[in-house]
């Protein structure tokens, strides 16, 4: 699995700059960003494919450390706070093998971590300030039309991550 760091990203972890990705599925890739909400530092990650989006809250730096560790722990909840089951979550980072940092995965991703970052803005009144875990503003990002990288039209990014995994997708 790759995660993609944006510039601010790795700037604020003081990174040097990834290598490009050489993962061609990009149901195995997803862009992170670093994202102030209410003054606090939080992880925002984007799938690449389905542009499901979770939002991880007031991150410590302990936590930043271990990059690939914070984003296992996000993705676990929200994935499970969606209602998709532990073994699903664990198939799908099975499968996804081990994780490796790159750069974001391509201007039109970008665009998209964009427009997640925009609708998480947008609905800041789900955000809860009492849990790093974010289900309900997770869920207003998910449930809201939008356009991805790895399907044509309007969807949800729940809708299409419900839809990959039911199809064995993952």
């Amino acid at each position: 699995m790759e995660l993609g760091l944006t510039f601010p990203l790795q700037r604020f972890l003081k990174q040097k700059t990834p290598g490009y990705g050489i993962e061609p599925d990009r149901r195995f890739c997803w862009d992170l960003h670093c994202i102030d909400l209410r003054g606090r530092k939080c992880l925002l990650a984007v799938h690449c494919h389905t542009r499901y989006t979770f939002v991880y809250y007031d991150a410590a730096p302990f936590q930043w450390a271990d990059l690939p560790g914070l984003f296992r722990q996000g993705l676990t909840e929200s994935l499970s706070a969606a209602g998709f089951s532990p073994i699903q979550t664990e198939e799908y980072l099975r499968r996804a093998n081990s994780i490796a940092l790159t750069r974001t995965h391509g201007r039109r991703e970008v665009a998209f971590l964009n427009r997640a970052w925009e609708d998480v803005l947008a609905l800041d009144l789900c955000l809860d300030t009492a849990s790093q875990t974010q289900p309900l503003l997770d869920h207003a990002v998910n449930t809201r039309p939008s356009r991805c990288a790895g399907f044509e039209g309007l969807g949800t990014g729940l809708e299409r991550m419900r839809n990959a995994f039911h199809t064995g997708g993952y």
